[in-house]
């Protein structure tokens, strides 16, 4: 994943504050006494926990809590007994006790994907994100 302008900042400046944490904590480590540097230790490992808090919550809320990265993909979701489908569908069989009986279908034209719909089916529901093209969908439907 390549990373943005501003995220290769970032990516620098941490490192570098990363480094000149370590260095200032092996010279209070040689200069000072084990007592102070065991001090320092420990206030630098709460304020880098804190950090890490901060910045997952705002990676949480950057992506809606739905665990899904930046890319812009599609969520797909079902109730009990539903049934979904985040593309297109052609040629298929879809819900229960349905059944393809005719020819296969003939490969055509894919529609150009579409980044970022959600599906979703409630209790006993059928969804698709995409086309449906010649298939049999919803209970003891035929094709």
């Amino acid at each position: 994943m390549a990373l943005t302008g501003a995220a290769r900042v970032w990516v620098w400046v941490t490192a570098v504050v990363t480094g000149l944490a370590a260095v200032g904590l092996g010279l209070v480590a040689v200069l000072a006494d084990l007592d102070t540097a065991g001090k320092a230790a420990s206030v630098a490992g709460a304020v880098v926990g804190l950090a890490a808090l901060l910045v997952s919550i705002i990676a949480l809320l950057r992506t809606g809590g739905s665990g899904a990265g930046s890319g812009g993909g599609r969520t797909v979701r079902t109730g009990r007994g539903g049934v979904a489908a985040g593309g297109n569908i052609t040629g298929s069989a879809i819900g229960k006790n349905s059944k393809v009986t005719g020819p296969r279908t003939r490969p055509g034209t894919a529609p150009a994907p579409r980044e970022g719909d959600d599906v979703r089916a409630g209790r006993d529901g059928v969804a698709t994100g995409g086309d449906i093209t010649d298939s049999a969908v919803g209970e003891d439907s035929e094709r």
